[in-house]
């Protein structure tokens, strides 16, 4: 059987990387089209400086850049090799620099990268242009290096070419054919070339050539400093072995090094951002060899020439000989593009891709196109992972700006950016206001992180002799002894958490139950009222989402998702004789989630039907009314306790907080924020989808096959879960020793001894008074066996613990 045409755009890193990919895979009719000539076409490949640093707070980015190591460093090309494996080092000059290359190291022992912390006279031994004494240590990890693009380009070409592909140069893209919501082939000013599939990988040009299509690319071309400096003494005539250097980072001051022959490269991130308008570029720069250098701005250099010969003294004399502004691109959250739109079948993207990603991008892509799923989670790349409100041009350019500026700065994991923020807000945010919360920043959504107004109750636990233990300087930015709190008092009495955020759909029609049945694990063939937990997989029964489902009629279903990857899939799978209706409900809705010990008593006076367990059961839902406003309650509890998630249209938001506010303080009421009730989720085992499980994870490996019925009819992923292996790592949860102990996620932990896995969610247990956490483990760990977890350069002992860790039986959620 004939295979599809594939058409690429664009003969740069990733459309030279993907059709190796695709042909190695048998697929042998691929044509590469690209606007410049071969192999230097022009592009952002043409002018990449190459250093390849894999260490990177993602582990799908780890992946991709480690893939491509091991790629480039087995091409070959007459011309010497694609890749320099000299090893990378950064190097710390302030001690937040060092304490964040600890952090680093800890990423690079739990994605499996080799690495090593050094002190200031093992960087100078091993980079000796140094100046020792301006640094406190740096962090080298030998199987980094420089990649020459334009050689793994033309290598990885010659052997898809070899396989049957075909390069085209000096082929301007003038639009997509389509027809029926299918691609049907490229249109050029020779013709049309037809194709069953079209992938853009046009670099900074992708953006303007994805809007004819109706397709918005977050992305912006910025404009980067890079410039070289004159000969040096040092590596001309010295004894410098520069062919061994390795490639230099000084992000202190937003700096990067390589060496040219005898003569230093050098980036720079730290001038203003220069996003480039490409409406004007093609024609500004029409019949250029290079469109995508930009001249040289030297104003913007200086701090960087200063700076540089104060890190390294041999520049002495020297100064910037020439330098450019290349053009490459930036996104909102600063991960790649990928995926297929939705509305135009066939039509893929694999774009804001730099060279150190792009072989294991091109390798996800091929395998994404050709077997229905990559092997390495993309979800932080995927195309739809955007709000709307991330799709508008003054968000794509104000945060892919402060992703340009924030490039080397140290930043928090629960640091959010400060632009466009109070976008996305519920109905209680004033009340919020008023109360004093701290926002962490999702999806667009203000969400609060704890309440000042609970400073006083914080201060009262504490004179109650209940521990708030120190916390080190990194780990208590972002963060209040207020929510250990608030947690504990949701556990004694009651809170109200503001769940507006959390995303919900609106499944409906005579096709419904079918549908949910496919794309689910559960069984939702359930009386009207049932609440069900379930998992989302794909083909290879990876869990790309998990979802609570509400039947809220026999045709109407609500569905709690974790996004807008969840809408796209869901929409991808709609029935063609229109028998589904989809809608995100989310903006329309609110919802108050009251829980504690005190919940019942707090909401059934406000309720003529009866609330009691026997009369309202856990997983059920019910419409009914809280004084006058119309409402659907959930008997769930993420952070398992009594109560229920409450929903009401946007309008009642008001309504419906003071009225639960009011009937709430005779039994001591307190609203709470997202740490606390973080913390509460992982005492009672509750997964977070994108942290503690993703598509790489089956439900047996994440402790989840309680939502998976094999015996119902067939449903997505169900034939992969048949035949799959026993998981070899599975997710567990550890409670730490010391009262002390903090952890953020992503650090290494070691089991006797040997690294073992890493963690995902961390929190501090206001129940048992310890941290606690989530960690990939391997399957032979069992409950009670002793781990240690790396953090900042320190082993903090564990113990691997059953779950849940709180209420064990259950019986808190179910009274």
């Amino acid at each position: 059987m004939a295979h599809p045409k594939v058409v690429i755009i664009g003969a740069g890193i990733v459309g030279a990387s993907l059709a190796d990919e695709m042909t190695a895979r048998g697929w042998a009719d691929i044509t590469v089209l690209d606007r410049g000539p071969l192999f230097t076409t022009g592009g952002s490949t043409s002018h990449a400086p190459g250093l390849v640093f894999q260490t990177n707070p993602s582990k799908t980015m780890t992946e991709f850049a480690r893939y491509t190591t091991e790629k480039f460093g087995a091409l070959s090309h007459p011309a010497g090799p694609a890749f320099d494996a000299v090893g990378g080092l950064e190097v710390a000059t302030t001690p937040q620099r060092w304490r964040d290359l600890h952090r680093k190291f800890g990423w690079a022992q739990s994605w499996g990268i080799e690495g090593r912390l050094l002190d200031a006279s093992e960087c100078a031994a091993r980079y000796p242009l140094l100046d020792a004494d301006r640094i406190l240590g740096g962090f080298h990890t030998p199987a980094d290096g420089l990649a020459n693009a334009v050689r793994a380009v033309e290598a990885q070409a010659r052997a898809a070419i070899g396989r049957g592909a075909r390069f085209l140069p000096n082929q301007e893209v003038l639009g997509i054919a389509e027809s029926g919501g299918r691609v049907t082939g490229v249109q050029t000013a020779d013709g049309v070339i037809a194709a069953d599939i079209v992938v853009c990988a046009a670099g900074f040009w992708g953006a303007e050539l994805a809007k004819q299509t109706g397709l918005i690319l977050p992305l912006v071309p910025m404009a980067h400093q890079y410039a070289k400096s004159g000969s040096l003494a040092a590596l001309a005539d010295g004894p410098v072995d520069a062919a061994r250097l390795p490639i230099l980072r000084h992000q202190d001051q937003d700096l990067y090094y390589r060496v040219h022959g005898d003569r230093l490269g050098i980036g720079y991130y730290g001038h203003q951002p220069m996003p480039v308008d490409m409406s004007t570029l093609s024609a500004a720069t029409a019949g250029e060899a290079m469109p995508s250098m930009l001249p040289f701005t030297d104003a913007d250099f200086a701090p960087a020439w200063r700076e540089s010969m104060e890190l390294l003294p041999a520049l002495g004399d020297s100064k910037p000989e020439e330098g450019f502004n290349g053009i490459f691109s930036f996104t909102p959250d600063g991960f790649s593009i990928m995926g297929e739109h939705r509305d135009l079948a066939g039509f893929w993207v694999a774009e804001a891709v730099w060279v150190t990603h792009s072989a294991g991008v091109a390798k996800a892509t091929a395998e994404w196109i050709i077997d229905g799923a990559p092997s390495t989670d993309v979800h932080e790349c995927d195309l739809y992972r955007f709000e709307d409100v991330a799709r508008s041009g003054e968000f794509i350019m104000q945060t892919s700006s402060q992703a340009f500026v924030e490039v080397y700065d140290i930043i928090h994991p629960h640091q959010y950016r400060t632009a466009l923020r109070g976008l996305r807000t519920s109905p209680f945010y004033a009340r919020q206001k008023d109360m004093g919360a701290f926002f962490f920043e999702g999806g667009g959504w203000e969400r609060p992180a704890w309440y000042e107004a609970n400073a006083e109750l914080a201060q009262r636990l504490c004179d109650d002799g209940i521990p708030f233990p120190e916390r080190d300087d990194w780990s208590s930015n972002f963060w209040s002894p207020i929510s250990i709190a608030e947690a504990r008092w949701t556990r004694e009495r009651v809170a109200m958490f503001d769940m507006t955020p959390l995303t919900r759909y609106e499944v409906s029609g005579p096709g419904a139950l079918e549908l949910l049945q496919r794309l689910t694990t559960n069984n939702l063939d359930k009386s009207v009222g049932s609440v069900t937990y379930a998992l989302v997989l794909d083909e290879t029964g990876g869990i790309r989402s998990d979802v609570t489902v509400a039947r809220l009629d026999p045709q109407r279903f609500q569905v709690g998702v974790n996004g807008p990857m969840d809408f796209d899939w869901f929409t991808r799978h709609l029935p063609a004789d229109g028998s589904v209706t989809l809608r995100d409900i989310t903006g329309g809705t609110c919802c108050i989630g009251v829980w504690g010990p005190n919940a019942r008593d707090l909401v059934q006076p406000l309720c003529s039907d009866d609330l009691s367990h026997q009369s309202f059961k856990y997983f059920r839902a019910l419409q009914t009314y809280l004084g006058a406003i119309p409402v659907t309650m959930m008997r769930v509890s993420y952070v398992g306790e009594l109560g229920w998630e409450i929903y009401a249209t946007a309008e009642y938001g008001n309504a419906l907080w003071d009225l639960l506010w009011a009937a709430g303080q005779a039994h001591e009421v307190i609203a709470a924020g997202r740490i606390a009730f973080n913390s509460l989720r992982i005492e009672k085992g509750y997964r977070s989808w994108g942290t503690d499980m993703t598509a790489e994870h089956q439900p047996a490996a994440a402790g989840l096959d309680f939502a998976v019925r094999m015996a119902k009819p067939d449903f997505i992923g169900k034939t992969a879960l048949e035949q799959a292996d026993p998981p070899a790592k599975i997710l567990r949860s550890i409670v730490f020793e010391s009262p002390t102990a903090v952890v953020l996620g992503k650090e290494p932990v070691y089991v006797y001894g040997l690294l073992g896995g890493y963690v995902t969610s961390a929190g501090y247990s206001a129940t048992i008074g310890r941290g606690i956490a989530y960690a990939w483990l391997p399957a032979s760990v069992v409950v009670g066996d002793a781990v240690e977890v790396e953090y900042l350069g320190r082993r903090l002992i564990a113990t691997v613990h059953a779950e849940p860790v709180v209420d064990p039986e259950m019986s808190r959620i179910r009274r």
